[in-house]
């Protein structure tokens, strides 16, 4: 096993290696290939995510990568098939029926709209999810089993449940003049509801308030923004895929009216967000790559633990801040595991 600081050494290597022209053409060609050529060693993954979005698409990234260093390299012996939802949910269908009646090798499931889709069309193929949230309220894996579990299914992968209490506390701590905080999630996804409700909890015990919008699309996304300003003094925004999706439009909203905007990936604070106390989804996805690379050697999927991402770092962004008004206290800055400016 790579060290981490081998790992994100080589990310952006792996991240970026070339792509051969087969590869190409088969994901943008409607349908499936049935075959990537001759040698009958070379795998076919297919991979589907609810959306493309920073996050999301580190996953995706790592995930290869974690294949690519157990020595299965694309356009070698091995082929994706990658597809994307666009955020709707009717779309993950369409793929998951299609991924039932090709012939993936492996599937990698991308967050929990995503994975759910796959279980209810395939029941044979192994199953790999990454940034699943709550895979057994999902019901990803059977109830009662904990991370660390085996499954004894087709499925194992990786949860990017975030530490909802303790990012909450730190998020405070920026701004402890507001009272009032906001979230905007989507409603239809499992993992967001998850997430809200733990944020509930934490507001209650902080004494703080927390007002809740929905949104399914990026239109409500900025009229679901919008609602709050003139109410709340802060935003959080859960693991939820709509609004993360879409977060520059909730970070230019947050700036033009010096809201304090936080996230719980670190992929979104670039995009706009002050500080993320939370996970690599890289790291997620690199992971989840180790897992489907034992798979792929011959180990049943069912016997391979599912488990959680519990590495977390605090990321700030001080250009964020001075844009929603929010002056960061140095001893926040000093723990900072990194500052972007």
């Amino acid at each position: 096993m790579n060290s981490l600081k081998t790992i994100l050494a080589n990310r952006r290597k792996v991240a970026f290696l070339p792509v051969p022209l087969f590869v190409l053409t088969l994901t943008i060609l409607p349908g499936f290939a049935t075959k990537c050529c001759a040698d009958d060693t070379v795998r076919h993954i297919c991979v589907t995510k609810i959306v493309s979005h920073a996050a999301l698409d580190a996953a995706e990234k790592g995930f290869e990568a974690g294949l690519y260093s157990a020595g299965f390299k694309e356009g070698v012996n091995v082929f994706y098939e990658r597809h994307d939802a666009k955020g709707e949910p009717a779309q993950a269908d369409v793929i998951s029926k299609k991924f039932a009646e090709g012939n993936c090798d492996l599937i990698h499931s991308i967050a929990t709209p995503t994975t759910q889709s796959v279980l209810k069309f395939v029941h044979n193929t192994p199953v790999v999810f990454s940034a699943v949230t709550d895979p057994e309220a999902a019901g990803i894996v059977p109830s009662g089993s904990s991370p660390g579990s085996k499954t004894g299914t087709q499925v194992t992968g990786v949860s990017d449940k975030w530490p909802v209490p303790l990012q909450m506390r730190t998020y405070a701590k920026f701004v402890p003049q507001a009272r009032i905080w906001g979230t905007i999630y989507n409603p239809g996804e499992d993992n967001s509801v998850s997430h809200v409700s733990e944020m509930r909890k934490a507001m209650k015990d902080l004494s703080l308030q927390l007002i809740e919008v929905h949104a399914t699309n990026a239109a409500e996304v900025e009229a679901a923004t919008r609602s709050l300003v003139g109410r709340v003094q802060a935003i959080a925004i859960t693991a939820d895929n709509t609004s993360v999706a879409h977060f520059e439009i909730i970070a230019a909203i947050c700036n033009e009216n010096k809201i304090a905007l936080f996230a719980g990936d670190v992929d979104s604070v670039p995009r706009g967000a002050i500080a993320a106390y939370g996970t690599d989804y890289y790291l997620i996805g690199y992971s989840a790559g180790k897992k489907a690379a034992l798979i792929l050697k011959g180990i049943e999927p069912g016997e391979i633990p599912w488990g959680l991402m519990e590495k977390f770092s605090l990321v700030i962004n001080r250009q964020a801040a001075v844009l929603q008004g929010v002056n960061i206290k140095p001893d926040l800055l000093r723990k900072a595991d990194k500052v972007l400016d």
